[in-house]
């Protein structure tokens, strides 16, 4: 009867355990849900809607950059630097800019 009792408390521990580790990834994901909504918030008033189609186009293809070009619109738009909304022109020269800064390596044959 001993070993019955000791597996009863153990099953009883892990289901413990469970229940708070599904809990804290519940609340993890609630958190990325939020801050991904405030974002997206935040970008409806940043961007025209011409602007934001381009930079969901943009997502689908260079998902990180998109992710750093958010991040740094919400950063220029809270500081004041950049009008908002910003149009799709002035966000296509602002992505002009930002990928001018590459350096194009040419390779010569002497």
């Amino acid at each position: 009867m001993e070993v019955l009792s000791v597996d009863d408390e153990e099953l009883e521990r892990l289901k413990q355990q469970r229940m708070v580790e599904l809990r804290r990834q519940a609340a993890a994901e609630e958190a990325k849900v939020r801050a991904e909504s405030e974002k997206q918030a935040l970008l409806r008033v940043i961007l025209t809607p011409e602007a934001r189609l381009r930079l969901s186009n943009i997502k689908m293809v260079r998902p990180e950059f998109a992710e750093q070009l958010e991040r740094q619109l919400i950063q220029l738009a809270q500081s004041g630097r950049v009008p908002a909304p910003l149009t799709d022109q002035q966000l296509k020269e602002l992505l002009r800019r930002l990928t001018s800064t590459r350096k194009d390596i040419t390779i010569r044959r002497i």
